[in-house]
């Protein structure tokens, strides 16, 4: 980033204004690769384990194959999604906690600088993150949760042609199709096809030269050309023998609507809806950008450690309190829903707390002396 200056004269001299410091650099520099390299290594573990997931049901013939990757690279924006604020609250308390180690911020304090210089060079890129948190949860995310349930659903329109392969039987519809093709050319059309299809006790054979998959309004259907059809009740002599140019047999009837889950309905949908469930949902999407302003609030205190302490010396106390507060918010969301509290005091109070934990760790860290003398020089100013 650039330094901004600005000069006026007053009583003959000149005064410089810098809105970006040396130190505001450095600071934002190293957050910024912390932030990166957090989220990276939160996201890739956390996307890794629900990948080998759809890698399993993609060996097990539940989806396509060629969906796997789609699933995936959406999969990773609705976890980027959810892994920011924890990773901008490991990421300032990893910085600041370094330069307490360092006796940076001796240095800081020496030179005048208190928590002031310090929130300003972390909110010189949390607000900028704060407004990327909001797109990603108002809109990226709602749109990656109802693009994965569109490529789920298309896929299972198709599931019953999965696992087709040349030289060997398959069965769908619960049993009551078995199916062999002896070729599959790339087109995709079957080449001298037998079908097994049962229909209670009554049984059809049916021997083709080509077939071929097809949507067609009433279902999905296999259709076969140039063949002969037998059928009839296992036992009895009454079977019915006849040829065909073509002919078709249904495998399933399908389901033409989405079924969408709230994670994927558009926010502004959601905004002017008054049901409770509707609400709570907008109040999770908001506390993605609200989590990361009012974690950083939080951190620049919780991040002084002792100077033997080492970099992560309260990163376990910020799991705890970042472990507490995620329980808190389903707690609240699950409490307006229920209409135990207001929707409103469960919007806000747990930002309150916060809030509250924040300017009480300042008040420790600082003391009420240093801060009131600091309160009363600017307004002498």
């Amino acid at each position: 980033m650039g330094r901004l200056s600005i000069e006026s004269n007053k009583k003959g001299g000149v005064r410089s204004y810098r809105f970006v410091s040396v130190l505001d650099k450095m600071i934002v520099k190293d957050l910024m690769k912390t932030v990166t390299a957090v989220l990276l290594v939160l996201v890739v573990i956390i996307v890794s384990r629900k990948f080998i997931k759809v890698l399993a049901q993609a060996i097990e013939g539940q989806i396509s194959h060629e969906i796997v990757l789609s699933l995936l690279g959406l999969k990773i924006i609705t976890a980027i999604s959810i892994f920011l604020p924890v990773s901008v609250f490991m990421a300032i308390l990893m910085v600041i906690g370094r330069m307490y180690r360092d006796q940076e911020m001796a240095a800081v304090a020496s030179a005048g600088g208190g928590a002031y210089v310090i929130y300003r060079a972390i909110f010189i890129l949390i607000l900028p993150l704060s407004f990327v948190a909001a797109g990603s949860s108002m809109l990226a995310t709602p749109w990656a949760e109802a693009k994965m349930n569109q490529l789920i659903h298309e896929d299972k329109k198709h599931a019953d042609i999965k696992g087709i392969a040349a030289g060997r039987f398959s069965e769908y519809s619960q049993g009551e199709l078995v199916l062999y093709t002896e070729n599959i050319t790339k087109d995709k059309q079957m080449q001298n096809v037998f079908v097994q299809n049962r229909k209670g006790k009554l049984l059809g054979i049916v021997n083709a030269k080509y077939g071929r998959i097809k949507s067609l309004p009433g279902g999905l259907y296999l259709v076969l050309k140039q063949g002969e059809r037998v059928q009839g009740i296992p036992g009895e002599k009454n079977f019915i023998i006849e040829k065909f140019d073509e002919y078709a047999v249904r495998i399933e009837k399908k389901e033409s609507n989405v079924l969408q889950n709230r994670e994927g309905i558009p926010t502004a949908k959601l905004w002017t809806s008054d049901k409770l469930k509707d609400v709570a949902e907008i109040q999770s999407r908001l506390s993605v950008p609200l989590s990361v302003i009012f974690l950083s609030l939080l951190a620049v205190p919780l991040a002084k450690i002792s100077p033997r302490g080492g970099v992560y010396g309260s990163l376990v106390v910020a799991f705890a309190i970042y472990f507490i507060f995620g329980n808190l918010k389903h707690v609240s969301q699950s409490w307006v829903v229920n209409q135990v509290i207001p929707a409103s005091f469960g919007y806000y109070a747990i930002y309150l707390l916060l809030l509250l934990l924040a300017g009480v760790l300042l008040l420790r860290l600082y003391g009420t002396k240093w801060i009131m003398m600091k309160i009363l020089a600017r307004e002498a100013v």
